[in-house]
């Protein structure tokens, strides 16, 4: 059964059902799964709520981890008037009437907390609109992102809140959650401690994942079930009614954090590394020519002539994931990953293209020696163009002491 199809049978025959991941939502930091550094006996969040005082947030971290619940806690803990906003379909018309609430609860003495879900998909103008309020204390803003802030909060509105990092679930958090779910919601469907883990692994650390897998699972195996026998959610169902997705955003930080991954592994000479962070990119649908050109920048930066066929494989994978494409060219990725990673390493062509910038920086358009300088006619030959220029073949050993950097960088050593 497609999982359109179960959909399909939630809304026509169970229109009131409330979803498991709803329904399971926490209303206190005593059921609150996981993120102990942040709500733990010393976590901060904590001690807000102690104090009754909470400063506007940012919440950053991966799907699923619990960012709308604890904001939803707070604001049930304190009594504070909550507003949430999808910053994908809202702007500045929905802020304004948020903003009229607020000034009439200011005069009740009522604070007003607005969420904004996914806030870095506001753009500067907007979140610019934010900040008198958060500033004026009128707002008491909580973000949520699964981008860095860094990159994707205003820095004045960043330097006016703090930021806490969510981190995924532990698999042992989920697993007894959806254990205890199980009993309480599907006691006459059989679920072995295996399934249960199988469910735990594909969520990906996210809770809301986990409950739906097996929400969708327990319909599934209902379906499924023969006359006379007992549903049983089975490993086929569960991978039959989830994929389970690869968290990576072409544009955002993971995509950084994952090449960078790549590079470093291919540095230490680890081949395992390496290509596994290779799969994670292509697998999560990255451009296979990208990840050919950072892997032939690699063998020019990173080996140089330690072996320089490193860098003619390089090219010749990139030009064969141009004419062949995936899936045909992951397993030449994968190839030259491993050849990087166990090829020696030599970075001085690296270091010697900063230096050279560094000198190119501070002393600007140096002249050339005028011995070296071309001479092609008479006048430039008048000028002392190319005088006491030595030819170096002429030479009895080959080799030249002659001057060839600018008089200011006379002697100057790049390479050692």
């Amino acid at each position: 059964m497609s999982r359109q199809l179960l959909k399909i049978r939630y809304n026509t025959y169970m229109p009131n059902y409330e979803p498991l991941a709803s329904k399971y939502r926490p209303k206190n930091l005593d059921n609150f799964v996981g993120q102990k550094h942040l709500v733990g006996e010393n976590g901060p969040i904590k001690r807000f709520l102690e104090s009754g005082k909470i400063p506007s947030m940012i919440f950053w971290g991966p799907p699923g981890t619990g960012k709308t619940t604890l904001a939803y806690i707070i604001s049930l803990n304190l009594f504070y008037d909550f507003h949430k906003l999808q910053a994908v379909n809202s702007g500045k018309d929905k802020l304004k009437k948020i903003v009229q609430v607020a000034i009439s609860n200011q005069q009740y003495g009522k604070k007003t907390i607005l969420f904004l879900d996914e806030i870095h998909r506001w753009n500067k103008a907007q979140q610019d609109a934010l900040l008198p309020y958060v500033e004026k204390g009128l707002i008491i803003l909580i973000g949520a992102t699964t981008e860095n802030p860094s990159f994707s909060v205003n820095s004045a509105l960043l330097s006016r809140t703090k930021v806490f990092v969510f981190k995924q679930h532990e698999l042992q958090d989920i697993y007894d959650l959806v254990d205890r779910v199980c009993k309480q919601e599907f006691p006459d469907i059989k679920i072995k401690k295996k399934e249960k883990e199988l469910i735990s692994e594909l969520s990906n650390g996210d809770i809301r994942s986990a409950l739906n897998i097996l929400e969708m699972s327990s319909t599934l195996a209902e379906a499924e079930k023969k006359d006379g026998e007992k549903a049983e959610i089975t490993k086929e169902i569960l991978l039959n009614t989830v994929q389970k997705p690869v968290y990576y955003d072409k544009n955002g930080e993971e995509h950084y954090n994952i090449i960078s991954a790549i590079h470093k592994s291919m540095r230490s000479s680890n081949p395992d590394a390496a290509c596994y962070w290779i799969g994670r990119m292509l697998q999560a649908g990255e451009d296979p020519l990208y990840v050919a050109r950072r892997l032939l920048r690699f063998a020019s930066e990173d080996i140089g002539n330690a072996d320089p066929n490193a860098v003619v494989l390089a090219n010749t994978v990139y030009e064969s994931c141009q004419k062949l494409g995936m899936p045909e060219c992951e397993v030449f990725l994968i190839q030259l990953g491993i050849y990087l990673s166990k090829a020696p390493k030599d970075n001085t062509a690296y270091v010697v293209e900063n230096l050279v910038k560094e000198d190119i920086e501070k002393y600007g358009n140096l002249p050339v020696p005028m011995n070296i300088r071309n001479a092609p006619t008479k006048l430039m030959k008048d000028f002392g163009y190319g005088k006491g220029y030595e030819y170096d073949h002429e030479l009895e050993n080959k080799k030249s002491d002659q001057q060839c950097l600018p008089d200011k960088l006379k002697g100057r050593k790049y390479i050692q």
